[in-house]
């Protein structure tokens, strides 16, 4: 597992929500250090914790986990959705262009 992919993961969602660590870590149960630790890659999560810390951030563990679990190819369509439902019309059209040019050279 990449420690580091989760973190980055972990502190994406939490900013997203607007949470510092202190506030997610009581969210989640935990304390500011873990959230600082995980975030950094420093420490695999454990799931005694990792399922709070998801529930507090209101993300699914796949979608954390992208690149370690196999049925992370929804959450991944997922996030690209979400990516491009957040631009503006025009450039949505742009990105989608890009999009299918990649897909057609693989």
């Amino acid at each position: 597992m990449d420690n580091k992919a989760v973190g980055r993961r972990i502190k994406k969602a939490r900013q997203s929500k607007g949470l510092t660590q202190e506030q997610l870590a009581e969210r989640a149960g935990v304390s500011p250090t873990y959230i600082s630790v995980i975030e950094r890659g420093l420490k695999s999560p454990q799931l005694d914790t990792f399922v709070p810390v998801c529930n507090a951030l209101e993300v699914s563990a796949d979608a954390l986990l992208s690149d370690v679990v196999d049925a992370a190819a929804l959450a991944q369509s997922n996030e690209i959705a979400e990516l491009l439902r957040d631009q503006p019309p025009e450039k949505q059209r742009c990105l989608l262009r890009m999009l299918r040019a990649a897909v057609i050279e693989d």
